[in-house]
């Protein structure tokens, strides 16, 4: 089995808080998956990147653990932007 690095240890602590945090709430955890998934594909060597989305989950995970969140809202570009 690899090492895994630091930072790597880190995402995968959040991801863990997220999945539990996200089993109270109906409907978090394929979301919180879906939201992983889609960065897993960041390559490792775009580290400061990969720090300011470690930074910016961890405020979403402070606001997921509030008991009066009761959905998370996405934004995305729509096609008129693009």
């Amino acid at each position: 089995m690899a090492r895994h690095s630091k930072l790597q240890k880190q995402v995968l602590s959040l991801y863990r808080q997220f999945l539990r945090a996200g089993r109270a709430k109906p409907g978090f955890v394929p979301r919180i998956q879906e939201e992983f998934r889609a960065n897993a594909a960041i390559k490792k060597t775009e580290v400061m990147y990969i720090e300011y989305l470690l930074r910016r989950a961890q405020r979403q995970l402070e606001q997921l653990q509030d008991v009066n969140t009761k959905q998370l809202g996405v934004f995305s570009k729509s096609k008129e932007d693009s």
